[in-house]
């Protein structure tokens, strides 16, 4: 099965699901973030589930534990493939979110938004470190129970050397020629790969690609 996850970041149902369709036997996954689940709600996943992939939903939960417990033991009926809470979130707020989760639903904790870069760390007064940010908090994750982390092509590497089992999630992933968007740390698909990326979750580039079947279709060629 192919590593990539297409992200379908919008409310547009419609363009979510035609996108979906055309792509679906090049890629291995849909993501649904926040835009997509706040325009259409549950409903909205179990229509997309029937195209037949495998659903991440990225909703990064970032709570108290009781609260996040409740809200993805909420998630149950959607049996989602993988969800995202925030590593930041703490130990018992992990372990909470793991506890609720469906059977067979990777629970991945998000170490560091691929927006962000050392100024942007400074600036909420966290060592300037992204990578000594993302190690901690994978070391957290894998301690609290989860089943891996979100994290960029430039941390993944050392965090699969520490946590050979864990399943990582590299999002920000652009082709060579790629524009880079709002995306801080990127790198290409293959590299990530080799990295030690479990899934790699690319949207722009084949979202808004004239082609998306052919775009992804020729990121899947460098894998």
């Amino acid at each position: 099965m192919s590593p990539i996850f297409v992200a379908l970041d919008t409310p547009d149902i419609d363009r979510a699901k035609a996108i979906a369709t055309r792509v679906r036997h090049h890629v291995g996954g849909i993501k649904l973030g926040l835009e997509f689940f706040m325009a259409n709600g549950r409903h909205g996943v179990h229509e997309m589930a029937e195209i037949g992939l495998p659903i991440f939903l990225d909703l990064k939960f970032h709570d108290i534990p009781n609260t996040v417990g409740k809200a993805v033991q909420a998630l149950r009926p959607l049996e989602p493939a993988i969800i995202t809470v925030h590593a930041a979130g703490g130990r018992a707020m992990l372990e909470d979110a793991k506890a609720a989760a469906p059977t067979g639903t990777k629970v991945v904790a998000v170490t560091m938004l691929t927006s962000l870069d050392a100024n942007d760390l400074r600036s909420i007064g966290l060592s300037p470190d992204p990578h000594e940010q993302v190690v901690r908090l994978a070391e957290l994750a894998k301690s609290a129970g989860v089943d891996g982390i979100v994290c960029s092509g430039e941390e993944v590497k050392a965090a699969h050397a520490a946590w050979k089992d864990g399943f990582f999630v590299v999002p920000g992933v652009r082709p060579a020629n790629g524009n880079a968007g709002d995306q801080k740390r990127v790198v290409t698909p293959r590299a990530a790969l080799d990295a030690g990326a479990s899934i790699l979750v690319i949207g722009r580039p084949i979202t808004q690609a004239d082609d998306p079947d052919l775009a992804a279709r020729e990121i899947e060629a460098t894998l």
